[in-house]
Formats: C-alpha cells, sequence, structure tokens
C-alpha cells in the first residue's frame, strides 16, 4: 500500500510538471512564426516621389526607430504615454457613478443581463473587434478608453436616463443627430472662424453617431422582455 501510495504522489508531481511545461510552451514564439523584416517604402514606388531612405536620418527612419528618440527627447510624450485606466477610474470614481446611476438595474430591465452579454461574447469574437484592439493597443487606450473614462461621470447618467425611457430614446437621439447633418448640408453652414464646410466636418461625428445611436435603438427593442 506505501508503495502504491508512493507511485501514485510520484505520478501525479509528474504530471504537474507536464502541465507547466506545455503550458509555458504555448506562450514560446517559434522560429518559424516570426516574421520577415520587410523593407516600407514610403514613396509607394512612384519615381517623382521623394526617397524617404535618402533624405530622412536613420535615427528617425521607421516607426520603431521614431518612436526610440521620441522617447530620448521627452520620456513623457503623447506618442508613447500609456493612458493609465485604472488609475483614472478610480480617481473619477466611475464604479460609484455606475451604481449611483442605477444603469445595471436599467439594463436588466430592457433584457440585457449576463446571459445575454455571454451570447454577444461570440458574435464580437466573430467580427473580430477584440483582434482588431489587441493589435491597436495604443490607439485603444489612449483614445478610445480615454474618451469612454474621462466622458463617463457625464455619459453614465445619461445613458442611464435614455434607458429608462427606452428604445424610443436612441431612435429620438439618432433622430436629432441625423436632422443637424441634413440642416449642414442643406443650408451650406460653414464652421466660424475656419470657414471649413460643417456638412463635411462634423458629419465625420454626426453621421457615425447617428448609425451608432439607431443600431442600438433596434438591438435594445429586440432584447427588451
Amino acid at each position: 500500500l506505501i508503495s502504491t501510495a508512493a507511485t501514485t504522489v510520484t505520478m501525479q508531481k509528474l504530471l504537474v510538471i507536464l502541465s507547466i511545461i506545455s503550458v509555458t510552451a504555448a506562450f514560446v514564439v517559434r522560429p518559424e512564426t516570426v516574421r520577415p523584416s520587410t523593407a516600407v517604402k514610403e514613396n509607394f514606388g512612384f519615381d517623382f516621389a521623394e526617397d524617404s531612405y535618402a533624405n530622412t536620418p536613420d535615427t528617425i527612419l521607421g516607426e520603431r526607430n521614431y518612436k526610440n528618440w521620441v522617447q530620448k527627447v521627452n520620456d513623457n510624450s503623447f506618442l508613447n504615454r500609456r493612458y493609465n485606466a485604472l488609475r483614472r477610474v478610480r480617481e473619477l470614481d466611475v464604479l460609484k457613478t455606475t451604481v449611483d446611476s442605477g444603469l445595471l438595474s436599467k439594463l436588466e430591465k430592457n433584457g440585457i443581463d449576463l446571459v445575454t452579454i455571454e451570447k454577444l461574447l461570440p458574435v464580437i469574437e466573430d467580427l473580430g473587434v477584440l483582434s482588431i484592439a489587441a493589435e491597436n493597443q495604443q490607439l485603444s487606450i489612449n483614445a478610445l478608453a480615454w474618451a469612454a473614462i474621462e466622458g463617463a461621470p457625464f455619459l453614465l447618467p445619461v445613458l442611464a436616463g435614455a434607458l429608462e425611457i427606452g428604445p424610443s430614446a436612441f431612435y429620438l437621439a439618432a433622430a436629432a443627430t441625423g436632422g443637424l447633418e441634413a440642416f449642414f448640408i442643406a443650408s451650406g453652414t460653414t464652421l466660424p472662424l475656419v470657414g471649413l464646410d460643417a456638412g463635411f466636418y462634423l458629419g465625420l461625428l454626426l453621421v457615425p453617431l447617428t448609425v451608432v445611436l439607431a443600431v442600438l435603438g433596434s438591438a435594445l427593442a429586440s432584447v427588451k422582455k
């Protein structure tokens, strides 16, 4: 019996060691997965365009060299700076604001619960949203996360109020932004001071916002119990 118990313990230790080795090996980059170095021509191959390799110093030639050079010049530059999302969430009391606004209970009231969110995860993965975010971490954190977190104290109460009303609130908001864009185009309004076409430049924000609001209203109407 003692021999059998010792053998069992030994086998368990071996299984643990093999598991650790297999998990570690999964994260090791194999030589064949390393992409070969490719020279990118910023003149797109046109003969009349300037050759960046001829008129650019080696210290700033290429994105990696440029970022390294900027880091040496200014270690707190926006190019290399990473937005501290967790610290700002704590400083702005985003979690407390979420609870106080009743956002979670209003989501459940409209039929959006953990089960619904779990069903959406495979769809998000199939659309490649997570892969795009992973490949553009700098943009995701410094732009999207910044906008969401810094605007959370103002956006969360508005979103909670819209959820209290239901899908019609999102449809109304989409109609308002879409109507505003149509007014800018029809009237030929220009931006003050700069004289730029408001229909075009503000449309870069208003048109996607209109689409997002309309999609949110439709999605909310489809899942509402």
